[in-house]
């Protein structure tokens, strides 16, 4: 485990040996036709992707980089969010970068009221790819950022084969399904069922879900059928740097106009 003066270190020690910065992509509510958030996106500087900004982490990085990711998505964001509003800003986080939780999230506390975002805004993703060294350890991170008042949410759920184990050790507030999942499945009955059966589990859990990745008006229409409500992907519009990008052809699923 990590000592109180490594996650010091994390936010004050030297800079990282490499410069990113965030793009945001909107997550998409079309029950209601409006933006119900933005995920921040790691990129290079000049927009390089985020695998190659990912591939300059170390060991010896990795705690100052979640850190810093977290800081700039809620520094960019602050100066682009409506303050008075409920627009969420979705954070990917590396639990295996978090020694305590309590004290791992004060640096993100602290930006948030330098902004004058409300931590409640504030939405905390992991992948079920990562690999988690300690699924105990998991569950008491999850449990301490719900006590704080954020969200929590289990991403690319159903690229790999923890999912349902990991919704059986601790329970986030939402769900990401992978695209993997979304892609096709208006001709795929297969998908279909699997998709339906996540989202029975998801009702039975109290768990509201996003489908991810989507990238045509036939693909949200099985999945808006199946019940799902909250949408993210390229058919709705790219991830931009430090920037929000508009949602795009809202005409096609009944909104008139665009959603800045």
């Amino acid at each position: 485990m990590q000592t109180r003066s490594t996650c010091q270190g994390c936010r004050d020690g030297d800079a990282l040996p490499f410069a990113f910065t965030m793009a945001f992509q909107p997550i998409v509510d079309l029950a209601r036709g409006q933006v119900w958030g933005y995920e921040a996106l790691v990129r290079g500087p000049a927009g390089e992707s985020a695998a190659s900004v990912l591939a300059q982490v170390t060991d010896k990085t990795l705690y100052k980089f979640d850190q810093a990711c977290r800081v700039r998505a809620i520094e960019l964001a602050g100066r682009l969010l409506p303050l008075d509003d409920d627009t969420m800003l979705s954070i990917n986080f590396m639990p295996n970068a978090v020694y305590e939780p309590a004290a791992c999230i004060r640096a993100s506390l602290e930006a948030a009221r330098r902004v004058g975002l409300r931590q409640e805004r504030l939405m905390f993703e992991f992948t079920e790819d990562e690999r988690f060294t300690d699924t105990a350890h998991m569950a008491r991170i999850v449990t301490e950022y719900k006590r704080q008042g954020f969200l929590t949410a289990l991403d690319d759920f159903g690229a790999g084969y923890s999912g349902l184990n990991l919704l059986a050790n601790f329970q986030t507030d939402l769900i990401k399904i992978d695209m993997a999942l979304i892609r096709g499945i208006d001709a795929d009955p297969v998908r279909q069922a699997i998709v339906a059966g996540i989202i029975g589990i998801a009702r039975a859990l109290d768990l509201r879900v996003i489908a991810e990745g989507v990238e045509t008006d036939a693909e949200i229409g099985v999945l808006r059928a199946a019940g799902i409500a909250l949408f993210q992907g390229y058919r709705l519009a790219k991830p931009q740097v430090e920037q929000f990008p508009t949602v795009i052809g809202m005409e096609s699923f009944g909104f008139a106009t665009a959603v800045a």
